[in-house]
């Protein structure tokens, strides 16, 4: 009996690496990727109606992106929950009052400008606070005598 792999057997072994590649960017199931192309009509949608704080050439062409990463396997809950949490760190630093706001800012609230193409992203949160009342005058009454 030989123990030398046939060379059948050997082509498959050097294939097996791009077999499981290909199988890995194929999405779990046909529901999966109806709901990634839900998602991208529903993207675009934002897009086209200038609903989105970014410019429309920006805005389609990140959805895009993030299509084709979604088809790769290369969006999921677990990176979005970890940019989310990165984001907040940002926040630490900052007074107690402030890092409220800027963690608003983080999860979404408010309005976004720029991008990363641009120099940066600036978001803005607009919170009105009642004005303090002002102080009250000292009752007046007879003076000293």
């Amino acid at each position: 009996m030989s123990s030398q792999t046939k060379p059948g057997a050997r082509t498959a072994l050097r294939c097996l690496p791009l077999l499981l590649c290909i199988a890995a960017a194929i999405p779990a199931s046909a529901d999966t990727l109806a709901e990634m192309q839900a998602l991208h009509r529903r993207e675009r949608a934002v897009c086209t109606s200038g609903n989105s704080p970014q410019p429309r050439v920006t805005c389609l062409r990140e959805a895009d992106a993030a299509y084709q990463e979604a088809l790769h396997g290369g969006l999921s809950q677990a990176k979005a929950e970890t940019y989310l949490r990165n984001a907040l760190r940002r926040c630490l630093p900052l007074p107690k009052d402030e890092r409220r706001d800027c963690e608003a800012r983080m999860r979404g609230q408010g309005s976004t400008t720029g991008d990363v193409n641009s120099g940066g992203i600036y978001r803005e949160l607009v919170t009105r606070e009642p004005a303090a009342a002002p102080p009250k005058a000292p009752a007046s009454g007879p003076g000293p005598g």
